[in-house]
């Protein structure tokens, strides 16, 4: 089982970025898609969620109305598309396949699969 990030970028601040995750050996639909992230010096922080099936979303407060996340089923594919990105928003960000687990919200739930990360770098 893979989870490859791709799109690295250097973006000024107020700059838009698109991340994408591609998964393979695993059944991607079963699985719900997260996007995390660790900036330097930083602990990881999930940023974005979306469920499988019904495609429910959640946002952490800190990306909110700025991150959309998306996944294409038929592509093995969840995206994340960043708008106003802001200095703050530099990291590793990584995305992952989670398996829900009792007593955890689902897009909390322990990453069963999560990619290598891709380095996002916003700065002017």
């Amino acid at each position: 089982a893979q989870l490859v990030e791709s799109c690295v970028g250097l973006v000024h601040p107020g700059g838009s970025l698109r991340l994408s995750c591609l998964a393979s050996g695993f059944t991607f639909s079963i699985y719900h898609m997260t996007w995390s992230r660790q900036g330097p010096g930083k602990e990881r922080e999930l940023v974005a969620g979306i469920a499988k099936g019904s495609g429910t979303t959640y946002y952490s407060d800190s990306v909110k109305g700025r991150f959309t996340i998306s996944r294409d089923d038929a592509k093995n594919t969840v995206y994340l598309q960043m708008y106003n990105l802001e200095p703050d928003d530099t990291a590793v960000y990584s995305c992952n396949a989670v398996t829900y687990t009792l007593g955890y919200p689902w897009y909390q739930s322990p990453a069963t699969y999560r990619g290598q990360g891709t380095q996002v770098t916003v700065s002017s």
